[in-house]
């Protein structure tokens, strides 16, 4: 078994609804001027914030894209000779373009297009990282940090989370390692002590070939390190409360959602789709209360395509 588990946390409601995207979609990088144009190769099925921006995902090769917030990230200038992309449609990108973790860093490392910043809702500066892993347990962390693209690849990087560089967290985590393990763990909704706290609740968990157990214990980890209601900092949008869970498992191509509002963990089974060129867009409302539970892939509806939140061009 391979899964990825991921919370979504935020000061204020990102208006999540869950969507399925076919293979063959023309897509548009919001950038302004040379805007980056693509067409997917492969559908997918993707948790969206404002339905605007693609905060989370799997597409049907297994491979998984999620982005969370980086208050340090530091883009480079925009050179309009070279094609922009809305950070907003960073993850998407890489779920419609590619199969494996190797095939996207050897595609992206290269810099083919910019990512540009779009504002956020509420004001909130769009500076993020992106996480992503596949089926056959490979993992890469993408940031940008002082305008230079940084890079770790390889399945030894298994957690990230907001704050600090990812550099940085993997220092704090070999600190706290040394210093007590089981014994002391640090409790703060602090990203870094929730990044010590994920990495050693993964460390302990059974390898397994169950599909029940693996997705269960990953929800487990995920739940021990939730934000809960009422938390909040001015000025940090990013420690606050847990306002959904998801945990995709790559080799079953399942997707389950977990809203912290809602009495029940769902799924969507991407391989009940139908992702050929030409189907149809579905969306999957979640943001007005409506409760699903169990398999919700049949409760999908036909939708307009969405549009990425523009970026400054």
């Amino acid at each position: 078994m391979v899964v990825t588990g991921r919370t979504m946390d935020w000061m204020v409601p990102v208006h999540t609804n869950l969507w399925a995207f076919p293979a063959g979609l023309k897509r548009e990088g919001a950038a302004g001027t040379n805007s980056l144009t693509w067409t997917s190769k492969y559908g997918s099925v993707i948790s969206a914030a404002y339905d605007a921006a693609t905060a989370d995902g799997m597409n049907e090769k297994g491979l998984v894209a999620n982005i969370l917030y980086l208050s340090s990230a530091g883009y480079p200038a925009r050179d309009a000779s070279k094609p922009g992309l809305s950070l907003a449609g960073w993850a998407q990108y890489v779920l419609d373009n590619f199969a494996t973790v190797s095939e996207a860093v050897d595609a992206l490392r290269n810099e083919p297009f910019q990512v540009v910043e779009p504002p956020l809702p509420g004001g909130f500066a769009a500076t993020l990282h992106l996480s992503i892993s596949d089926a056959a347990g490979d993992s890469a962390v993408f940031e940008y940090l002082g305008g230079k693209l940084v890079i770790h690849h390889g399945d030894k990087y298994q957690v990230m989370t907001n704050e600090p560089s990812y550099d940085q967290q993997l220092a704090l985590n070999e600190y706290w390692k040394d210093i007590g393990g089981s014994v002391m763990l640090p409790g703060t909704e602090r990203a870094a002590d929730r990044f010590v706290r994920a990495s050693y609740y993964l460390s302990q968990l059974s390898q397994t070939s169950d599909k029940v157990e693996a997705v269960a214990a990953m929800f487990s980890v995920m739940r021990n390190v939730s934000v809960p209601m009422g938390i909040t900092k001015p000025g940090a949008p990013n420690l606050a409360p847990t306002l959904w869970r998801t945990v995709s498992d790559q080799k079953n191509l399942v997707y389950y959602f977990d809203a912290t509002g809602s009495p029940n963990v769902f799924w969507v089974d991407l391989a009940k789709f139908n992702f050929a060129a030409g189907q149809p867009t579905l969306k999957l409302d979640v943001d007005h209360g409506e409760i699903q539970s169990g398999d919700a892939t049949p409760n999908f509806k036909p939708a307009g395509e969405f549009n990425f939140i523009p970026a400054k061009s």
